[in-house]
């Protein structure tokens, strides 16, 4: 599934969270987000209906953007996901039962951890990619850590107050990403809304990558 996650994350490493989003405005936003140039976009199931909001972003999107559900605590939505269509299972834990089934039904898995106990677990699990949760509680030095014993191809992502002003530690330090949530979208916020904070992270991204270049 690495293959399949690299394919929307390498070009811009951001996960769009878009918690509270209602099935009617899914898709707008999802276009925003996408046309802004995030291409990972996860529905949390604490969310208004998910399940018909990723179903129906799933089939706006098809092979556009990787689609999958966030708060993905039990092994029984793992599959109501699949159902829909969804591709990604992000979790705030590592439990080990979700992450299994993430990868025996084919699904990209990024469990949330923030210990290496629990993102060794994780990994011997299945999961394709890390998200440290809360960033918020930990620090740059925290990931630089971490990132001397972790696989070098397993994706870490920073999850948790990012701004756009933010990234460049937490990349200088060997974060490979970040989920976005509220900087993003908040429910209740126009498409238009969404694709200028969007572009906003996308934009600093783009900035730091240049003023890293030899």
């Amino acid at each position: 599934m690495i293959e399949l996650f690299r394919h929307y994350f390498d070009p811009c490493p951001l996960v769009a969270i878009i918690r509270g989003v209602t099935p009617d405005e899914v898709v707008a936003v999802g276009e925003a987000l996408l046309a802004a140039g995030i291409s990972i976009i996860e529905v949390p199931l604490n969310s208004p209906d998910p399940i018909e909001s990723i179903r129906r972003l799933s089939s706006a999107m098809g092979d556009r953007a990787l689609i999958g559900a966030g708060t993905v605590l039990r092994v029984e939505q793992v599959h109501d996901v699949k159902a829909a269509g969804g591709r990604l299972i992000v979790s705030p834990n590592a439990n080990i039962a979700v992450i299994a089934a993430s990868a025996a039904a084919g699904l990209v898995s990024a469990p949330g951890i923030f210990t290496p106990t629990e993102a060794f677990a994780a990994l011997e699990a299945g999961a394709t990619a890390l998200k440290l949760f809360p960033a918020e509680a930990a620090s740059p030095a925290v990931v630089k850590a971490q990132r001397a014993v972790l696989p070098k191809n397993v994706p870490l992502l920073i999850v948790g107050g990012v701004g756009p002003d933010t990234m460049a530690p937490w990349l200088a330090a060997g974060a490979d990403g970040f989920g976005l949530g509220s900087g993003v979208f908040k429910p209740g916020q126009s498409a238009t809304e969404v694709s200028t904070q969007a572009r906003a992270y996308v934009a600093a991204l783009s900035s730091i990558y240049s003023s890293n270049l030899p």
